[in-house]
């Protein structure tokens, strides 16, 4: 493996565990690629933790989507993400029209506009997760993924929903809100409730909403006929099922979620890869 490719393998091991031991059940082939695409996603991903002022965060952002296009040959040589991300996405003929909605929809994220309907939260998803689950997908595959595009868009928004839940300090620290107003409003919960992280029977409610609606998307992955190669590209949404139950739980602080041990993480990922439907239970 290259160098620059290393360098990915070495990021996502770090930052996204449950990413990396998934790729371990892929093909040796291409697991470069995925690690690639994985380490790019983290760097987009997390731009608000990168740069946390607006004006950074759209330069970040355009810089990438410059390097996507092909305008910036030079720096992106000197940058390892951008080297293996532009190989990886010439060998498998990754669609750039993908990677660049996917930046520009990170742009929400060095906002502080709330999501309103969950719809939106699901466009959102469509365009971040469902994006990552697609690109992961045609790695593995090589190339049409419209078999399956129900299931990356169901693995796109258990992923969302799983984001939200598991940063929804980190956001209220912040004043951002991706929990869908419709929802918050339907069960009587106020926004500010949440930037003074004060966990009222209200927004109670409407967190177990989402994660009923997240435990749903979990069992359409699980139930569909998700080919065998394409499989490991969904093998990290393995330890949500048990996570989101975790949060049922009495005791539950929607400010402090529950923590699964890495062990148990990896034995999720592990199960899953034998027997794919344990994705969803």
């Amino acid at each position: 493996m290259e160098d620059h490719f290393k360098y990915c393998a070495t990021l996502v091991r770090e930052h996204d565990r449950d990413r990396y031991l998934a790729t371990l059940f892929a093909p040796t082939e291409e697991r470069s690629g995925l690690f690639a695409l994985y380490a790019f996603d983290s760097e987009i991903s997390h731009v608000r933790e990168l740069a946390r002022e607006v004006m950074p965060g759209e330069v970040r952002l355009h810089w990438w989507r410059d390097v996507i296009v092909g305008e910036r040959t030079g720096e992106a040589a000197a940058n390892p993400i951008a080297t293996a991300l532009l190989e990886t996405q010439t060998r498998y003929s990754l669609p750039r029209e993908r990677m660049v909605d996917l930046i520009e929809a990170h742009r929400f994220d060095i906002y502080d506009e709330p999501i309103a309907r969950f719809e939106d939260l699901q466009s959102y998803a469509s365009k971040t997760a469902g994006t990552i689950f697609e690109l992961a997908v045609r790695i593995l595959m090589g190339g049409n993924v419209s078999a399956i595009s129900g299931s990356v868009a169901e693995a796109g928004v258990a992923q969302t929903i799983a984001n939200v839940l598991a940063r929804l300090p980190r956001h209220s620290a912040r004043h951002q809100m991706y929990l869908p107003t419709e929802i918050l409003r339907h069960y009587h919960a106020e926004a500010d409730d949440v930037f003074v992280m004060r966990a009222t029977p209200e927004l109670r409610a409407a967190l177990a909403e989402l994660r009923l609606r997240g435990r749903r998307h979990l069992a359409h992955v699980s139930a569909a006929n998700i080919p065998k190669a394409a499989q490991p590209a969904f093998l990290p949404l393995a330890p949500l099922w048990q996570w989101l139950l975790d949060m049922e739980r009495a005791n539950y602080d929607p400010f402090r979620p529950p923590q699964v041990a890495p062990w148990r993480r990896q034995w999720r990922i592990w199960r899953a890869a034998k027997s794919f439907r344990r994705i969803g239970g």
